[in-house]
């Protein structure tokens, strides 16, 4: 009967409850907590910013182990590739440690002619599968023939220039800024030995260094011209002219000309790049700027054709003077 029933009505038991009766359960709580600093936007997933943090990280990866691969090829030997190249550089006398042919190669007159001129002068001649040699110049163009040529040893700046002053004869030498063509570095050295030079500077960096192509445009040259390094060229030259040599810088706005110049004392010409001439701070070191007279249809000259017509006639001043 109802009121008298000793029968308790519904009642939740204990340890059943399924959520919260009263209050958000502490999540407005949780909710004021500090969550920390704020990350980077380069630290954030989603931002553009993370993306071009990755992709910078990325390209200094691959320009760092391209610097690596460039040392490493640097220390190491260097080839020489194809038939005609190979054959220039023997008859030229480019120092070589091995001659490489690819088993199988098809023979003609210049692989027979590079074969018995590697013979002549004592160079190893071994066969390797086309494989190997592909691995070995990293160059499939090859035409199965490769010519090993070891690392040029560079002489030192200051003995380069010692060696000059020490000289019977006037130093003659010549320094080049900003030319990057292997083939102007050949032809330079050719000519500075050609006209009695006693050698060339080349700065560190920014620059061609004596490889394969400049060995054989030089045409041997280069085995008997001393090439010296700078780490910082501007720096050299103002050693070199506190020495007592004169900065002669080749220029096409020079304000000397070839004609009325005295060449006979100890001299160093400045020879820069066809399209940006020389830097700045050489320039302005330079004690002579010289101009070359060509004809008026004609506006500038070659770099290595520049240095040879000067060094030409600054050895017919010479030899003037006897």
């Amino acid at each position: 009967m109802a009121g008298n029933s000793s029968r308790r009505g519904a009642i939740r038991k204990s340890g059943t409850k399924k959520g919260q009766v009263v209050g958000s359960g502490g999540q407005r709580r949780r909710g004021l907590e500090a969550r920390g600093a704020t990350p980077k936007a380069e630290d954030r997933t989603y931002h553009s910013a993370h993306r071009k943090a990755k992709a910078a990280s990325r390209k200094a990866e691959t320009t760092q182990q391209r610097r690596r691969y460039a040392e490493k090829q640097a220390d190491g030997p260097e080839y020489v590739v194809g038939r005609n190249p190979v054959v220039e550089c023997l008859r030229a006398g480019v120092p070589a440690t091995a001659l490489y042919v690819a088993i199988g190669s098809e023979a003609d007159e210049r692989l027979t002619e590079a074969v018995h001129l590697a013979a002549d002068k004592g160079i190893s001649i071994l066969e390797v599968p086309r494989t190997d040699l592909d691995r070995m110049v990293s160059n499939g163009m090859h035409q199965g023939i490769g010519l090993q040529v070891p690392p040029y040893q560079y002489t030192d700046p200051k003995d380069l220039l010692d060696m000059a002053m020490g000289s019977s004869r006037p130093a003659l030498l010549v320094a080049l800024d900003n030319i990057t063509d292997t083939r102007n570095l050949g032809a330079v050295i050719r000519s500075t030995a050609a006209f009695g030079g006693h050698g060339v500077l080349i700065p560190e960096r920014r620059s061609a260094s004596i490889t394969a192509v400049a060995w054989r445009a030089s045409a041997g040259a280069a085995a008997r011209l001393p090439v010296a390094r700078a780490t910082n060229l501007n720096r050299t030259l103002l050693d070199w002219a506190k020495a007592g040599v004169q900065l002669v810088g080749l220029d096409a706005d020079g304000d000397t000309t070839l004609d009325h110049y005295d060449g006979t004392g100890p001299t160093v010409v400045v020879v820069g790049s066809e399209g940006k001439g020389l830097s700045r701070l050489v320039r302005e070191n330079c004690d002579t700027i010289l101009s070359i007279p060509i004809s008026g249809g004609v506006e500038s000259l070659n770099a290595s054709v520049a240095a040879g017509v000067v060094l030409s006639e600054f050895s017919r001043q010479r030899r003037a003077l006897g």
